[in-house]
């Protein structure tokens, strides 16, 4: 494995204008849903550049988290906010909450 500075130095400043092209994207995004697709591809960004950094085990963890689980979460709750209250057909008669 070619170990050189000037090789690592030159993924590292890759990866991180990958994330800040993928962050900047996602802050000006204004669909909820596209953000939440953005925010996937920031995390596969974000874990490219910790394990650049000899950070696999953060890597992963960014992998499981910010790419699958919070995106997931985006999305479940933008859909509970856009069935809005009489949307879903669950309430209704018999649910007094």
């Amino acid at each position: 494995m070619n170990n050189s500075p000037g090789a690592v130095d030159f993924l590292v400043v890759t990866a991180l204008v990958l994330v800040t092209v993928a962050a900047t994207v996602a802050a000006l995004t204004r669909d909820p849903v596209r953000q939440s697709v953005v925010l996937s591809v920031l995390g596969v960004c974000l874990a490219l550049l910790f394990l650049v950094v000899q950070a696999p085990d953060v890597a992963l963890s960014q992998l499981a988290v910010g790419t699958a689980v919070t995106p997931l979460l985006i999305l479940l709750t933008v859909r509970k906010i856009r069935r809005g209250p009489g949307g879903s057909g669950d309430r209704g008669q018999g649910d007094d909450r």
